[in-house]
């Protein structure tokens, strides 16, 4: 499985394109504004059909280009319920930001929720739930690549605002510990800004989230 990292959009937000060669299949986890214009030739390069959608959550910078790369592939969509006003009433965002941004909704074909296992590019996922930033912001772990996509839950020393509708800190704290710092330390964590780290270097240093001692 290759992991393109392709930062997109106003605010440079990663959506992650996964891509088995061998299979002839690719998963794109979060679209950001303009990704479908990088991941077009990327699939074609690796002769690779976007199979699958996956939606961290429903802020608008995740999601932007969301409804244009499912009417140039008609992917499969996986998002959880508790962003279903987001994903289906993005003009919400809109009005509160007090500008308009082109966003559409995009229909979420499967919800997904804390524990669910499916099997995608010939390897198996979960799905965890981290809210805190955002209701339903959602992680996707392969344990074989040891790779989490986690949304704007984590970031390299840093965590996802809790200040906009729907956050709180305490939840994102408590989310991290019982959903992320679990995971083995040497999970690579692919966040939804910035740079990559892992489960370890977080817990031993995050200066917003330690780890709780054992």
């Amino acid at each position: 499985m290759k992991i393109h990292v392709l930062p997109s959009g106003p605010i440079q937000t990663i959506g992650y394109l996964l891509t088995d060669a061998a299979l002839g299949e690719a998963v794109l986890v979060d679209a950001p504004g303009g990704i479908w214009a990088k991941i077009s030739p990327l699939l074609a390069k690796e002769g690779c059909q976007l199979k699958e959608l996956w939606l961290t959550h429903g802020h608008w910078d995740h999601t932007q280009d969301a409804a244009k790369v499912v009417r140039e592939t008609q992917a499969l969509v996986r998002g959880h319920s508790d962003d279903r006003v987001l994903f289906e009433t993005p003009e919400i965002m809109e009005e509160r930001m007090g500008r308009e941004m082109g966003l559409e909704p995009v229909k979420i074909d499967t919800w997904v929720a804390q524990g669910d296992r499916f099997k995608a590019l010939g390897r198996f996922f979960e799905v965890r739930h981290v809210p805190g930033h955002c209701p339903g912001n959602v992680l996707f772990y392969q344990a074989d690549t040891h790779a989490a996509f986690v949304g704007d839950a984590l970031f390299n020393a840093g965590v996802g605002r809790w200040d906009l509708p729907g956050g709180s800190f305490n939840l994102l704290a408590r989310s991290i510990r019982e959903q992320i710092y679990t995971l083995p330390d040497e999970t690579v964590v692919f966040p939804g800004h910035g740079e990559r780290t892992t489960v370890g270097a977080e817990k031993a240093g995050n200066p917003y989230v330690a780890a709780i001692p054992a």
